[in-house]
């Protein structure tokens, strides 16, 4: 009987959960999708049901073995997830005691905002590469534990486990057996210490200064590990699970990142843009985010991280809520019908701003609008906003020293051509895009790939990867005035 040879990948997202099987040539076998609910019920609180996340999750799961072949096929599972989205849920029952609070979720930022008033954010950085921002769990995880009847009482008593999303998924996939994270989505927590291997681990000091229980946290391990194996009730047989990463860490594996200077950027329901820093921990002085890039049995890298909130969010926001288009493909005829923005700038702060300003409490604004402004410019101005944003970001890598040379891009939105040209015209680099999209799930797979010994780092970056570059075109000054008109809409919008 032949081994099995393919791999099952968990992609929870924020709007999605998704499982697909690749092959061992890293080929998608099979894929199945489900929505996921958003719940928004008041200003800047965003949350959903952890109990919709894991059964809609497993029924994709069983979907995509069906349609693979049968759990026969699969060696094992691989998990990658959004991140910093904050679960605490019942050892005994293994049901979360509240809504999963979202990492665009702003409901902690007066609490943020006191703490930075008391001068606790310098030391917070220092510790775990972080910034005070409701973006991160740590405050979440005390909302929770104060907001719910007996939470902190039964936290402390051991009741209670705390995890982000692949934590919760790892729980009850082993059946309550494997309570585990790893190491990047640990480091967006605000209770990591920043670090590979041993000069990582949980940060007591930070336990302290947030109010976590110790006993709420997940053992932390390496990105290719194991992390137990699946209850053989729930796929048809025992599988092990062999791979765990934060969404964004897990596109910067699949994109082949593992050398120094080398950087993605991941065009979602928000982008992030990651550099690999080599082993040296990051110290940023232009309110970057240190975090860990991805950590292997053989080594690892640290990674700097710009946070991008709303990009594919406002081509949602375009179509679904002001019916300015009626697919997300019509944006780039739209947009590629016009000979220029018209003055017409979005600045898309709907939960705040994320890096390099960092701020909570801003709001999404519209200017330039004059009675020739139609339809068309705003649906422009929304795709060029995630240009200008990427820009803003490459300034601030800049400044603090990680240059980067070349764009490797993935997510949803890469596939408008329009927008790829007009982010490298904007930020003056080439952009690279492969065919295959998915690069969160490949970087999963190749971590899971990794730990079965099927291939090593070095075969996984120099893989020859199909695609297509994007050279910059624009001139100078029209490159400037653009820029300039959107650095003048950003100050309105922080004013």
């Amino acid at each position: 009987m032949a081994k099995p040879d393919k791999l099952l990948v968990i992609d929870e997202g924020t709007t999605s959960t998704r499982a697909i099987v690749f092959d061992r040539a890293f080929a998608e076998v099979a894929l199945a999708q489900q929505d996921l609910t958003l719940r928004f019920p008041e200003d800047g609180w965003v949350e959903q049901d952890g109990e919709e996340i894991w059964t809609r999750t497993l029924a994709v799961c069983r979907e995509a073995i069906a349609a693979a072949g049968g759990v026969g096929e699969i060696a094992g599972i691989g998990i990658t997830n959004q991140r910093e989205t904050t679960l605490i849920w019942d050892r005994a029952t293994g049901k979360p005691i509240a809504p999963a609070i979202v990492w665009q979720d702003r409901r902690t930022a007066r609490v943020c905002e006191t703490m930075k008033a008391d001068g606790h954010e310098p030391a917070v950085q220092a510790e775990t590469g972080l910034l005070l921002d409701p973006y991160f769990s740590g405050t979440k995880i005390g909302w929770i534990l104060d907001s719910v009847e007996g939470g902190r009482a039964r936290a402390e008593s051991g009741e209670l486990a705390f995890g982000t999303v692949e934590s919760f998924l790892i729980w009850k996939l082993t059946g309550g057996h494997v309570h585990a994270t790893d190491v990047t989505n640990a480091s967006r927590t605000l209770l990591y210490r920043l670090g590979l291997g041993a000069q990582g681990g949980w940060s007591e000091s930070m336990t302290r200064l947030f109010n976590v229980p110790p006993g709420l946290l997940p053992e932390v391990k390496p990105n290719a590990a194991d992390f137990g194996m699946s209850d053989d009730s729930l796929l048809g047989a025992a599988l092990p699970i062999l791979s765990a990463a934060g969404d964004q860490q897990s596109a910067l594996v699949g994109q082949g990142c593992l050398a120094p200077g080398m950087a993605k950027i991941t065009y979602g329901t928000g982008a992030f843009l990651v550099a690999n820093t080599g082993t040296e921990r990051p110290d940023s002085q232009h309110r970057l985010l240190g975090t860990v890039g991805y950590e292997l049995p053989g080594g690892g890298a640290m990674a700097l991280e710009g946070s991008i909130f709303n990009a594919g969010t406002v081509v949602k926001w375009l179509r679904d809520d002001l019916g300015l288009v009626d697919s997300a493909e019509e944006t780039e005829s739209v947009a590629a019908g016009l000979k220029g923005n018209g003055g017409v700038y979005i600045v898309p702060a709907f939960t705040g701003l994320g890096a390099p300003h960092w701020n909570a409490d801003a709001r999404g604004t519209i200017s330039g609008i004059t009675r020739a402004t139609t339809a068309a410019h705003l649906v422009r101005a929304g795709l060029e906003s995630a240009a200008y944003q990427t820009r803003d970001l490459l300034d601030a890598f800049a400044a603090d020293g990680a240059e980067i040379r070349e764009l490797r891009v993935d997510g949803g939105m890469v596939a408008n051509d329009w927008l790829m040209q007009f982010l490298a015209d904007i930020c003056d680099r080439p952009v690279l895009r492969p065919d295959y999209r998915e690069m969160t799930a490949l970087g999963a797979a190749a971590l899971a790939a990794m730990q079965l010994g099927w291939l090593d780092a070095k075969a996984w970056t120099e893989r020859p990867v199909q695609g297509r570059r994007f050279e910059p075109k624009m001139g100078t000054g029209a490159r400037d005035a653009l820029i300039r008109g959107w650095q003048d809409a950003m100050r309105r919008t922080l004013a």
